[in-house]
């Protein structure tokens, strides 16, 4: 869609009425670095809805492009807007109430979970992100806090919500912002390189690795040490952790986690794998995979309480890190010389979100 054209239709999808004359404002649900979520009521019925509040002092392009996303997206395992409202000071998005809590604190509520579960959960996050990238769309910001069940229902669906951070994209332009959360970061965006919607797919990687074993795959001591396996994409299958789970699983996160992005599946050849179409699959209990899960939960509420997990976007006195680690990494040279671009592209220049 044309830019003016899309701003056209942005601007006529904002309600001329204020939010407050059709909603009332109910509870915090969450709160980010640039804006705050309540539960809504549509006045005079009991129609629940979330409302996103975005400061309009913001830069104006980060709440557009957002809204501009949310437009174009209509997905059954994507969060979906309802409506706009501009006032003085804000923008309400009124969007899908989701009531199922987040990936991993609906799991960890369980009484029994297997590979089967975790396949599942694998294949409504590529669903809806081959959906994105089939609209040009980029989310770059995959991660738990982002991936939500619909209900509380045993057969719910996930749907990936939050795309402050997302943007439109086409095949013949790279992107260059540095932004995410470190831990979920493809290699080719912390080394500040070109890349491209592949980033998404590493991003799963991370997520399926975690769903196996129940801690990630970059794990270190401080932010240096994970950055300088992330560059590497060096991550192991340890023992005793991995040794129930199938070849078939860990066949998919090898070729998920390839630091190369032009060599890691795509949306669409990752729902063709064996192992996400369910066909090679355990459905045995993985108990101590649960406890796993349950402590990497714990420690993620933890650091979410703290520091909102960092956003490298935010980070930026790491970048000079990020820099000399991208420099010293031991990188294949053949990977290397293939960059997520073709020659002739030329990268988006962006502002950091």
């Amino acid at each position: 869609m044309p830019q003016s054209t899309q701003a056209y239709w942005i601007a006529e999808s904002i309600k001329d009425r204020a939010f407050e004359d059709h909603y009332d404002l109910g509870k915090e649900l969450g709160r980010g670095a640039t804006a705050t979520v309540y539960k809504c009521t549509l006045k005079g019925t009991d129609q629940a809805w979330a409302v996103k509040i975005m400061d309009k002092s913001m830069e104006n392009k980060t709440v557009m492009t957002e809204v501009g996303i949310l437009l174009r997206l209509d997905h059954p395992n994507i969060v979906r807007m309802r409506e706009v409202y501009e006032s003085l000071d804000n923008v309400y998005i009124v969007l899908e109430l989701v009531t199922g809590s987040d990936l991993f604190e609906r799991i960890v509520t369980q009484q029994y979970y297997s590979e089967e579960q975790a396949a599942q959960a694998v294949k409504d996050i590529i669903t809806a992100t081959e959906y994105l990238h089939n609209h040009d769309v980029v989310h770059r910001d995959l991660k738990p806090e982002n991936i939500l069940y619909e209900n509380l229902s045993q057969d719910s669906r996930l749907k990936l919500a939050d795309f402050g951070l997302s943007t439109i994209v086409s095949n013949k332009v790279a992107l260059v912002t540095v932004c995410g959360t470190p831990a979920y970061c493809a290699p080719e965006v912390l080394k500040g390189q070109c890349y491209n919607r592949q980033c998404d797919m590493w991003s799963i990687g991370v997520i399926a690795y975690i769903l196996l074993c129940g801690y990630e795959p970059f794990f270190a001591e401080n932010d240096a040490a994970m950055f300088k396996k992330i560059l590497k994409g060096e991550f192991v299958f340890d023992e005793p952790w991995w040794n129930d789970v199938s070849d078939n699983a860990k066949d998919l996160v090898r070729k998920l986690l390839v630091v190369n992005p032009n060599k890691r599946l795509t949306p669409t050849a990752a729902l063709k794998h064996v192992w996400v179409t369910g066909m090679a699959n355990k459905k045995t209990h993985k108990g101590d995979t649960l406890e796993k899960i349950k402590e990497f939960n714990a420690r993620r509420k933890l650091k979410f309480a703290t520091d909102a997990l960092m956003a490298v976007a935010c980070a930026t006195k790491k970048m000079p890190l990020l820099e000399m680690l991208s420099q010293n990494a031991a990188l294949d040279t053949s990977q290397d010389e293939e960059q997520a671009q073709d020659p002739g592209q030329q990268p988006e220049q962006m502002e950091v979100n």
